[in-house]
């Protein structure tokens, strides 16, 4: 199965993606903190695919329990893909991660 992990400062979407992808109805909030562990489900097409909706982060140097969460599954599981999901209006601080 090919997994694809959805990577991000908070607020920045990554969870409204995973509800599209998946089909789900994980909770969304206009907040920081409202993903604070790692969700995963199929694409709703594609059951072989699988999508991980991270806790939000804003450098690989993580501060948080929730930052380490989403550190620890990129370095150490290795997904296929990292979607890293960016939000336009705050681009200085979303491409850091990115350039990480």
């Amino acid at each position: 199965m090919s997994v694809i992990a959805l990577a991000g400062n908070q607020n920045s979407g990554k969870t409204t993606l995973y509800n599209l992808l998946t089909g789900s109805n994980q909770h969304v909030g206009n907040f920081p903190g409202v993903t604070i562990e790692k969700k995963e489900g199929q694409i709703k097409r594609h059951k072989e695919i699988s999508i991980v909706d991270l806790p939000g982060i804003y450098s690989l140097s993580p501060y948080t329990l929730e930052e380490v969460v989403t550190r620890d599954f990129l370095l150490k599981e290795k997904p296929d893909l990292i979607l890293n999901i960016v939000d336009a209006t705050n681009i200085e601080r979303n491409l850091y991660l990115t350039l990480q």
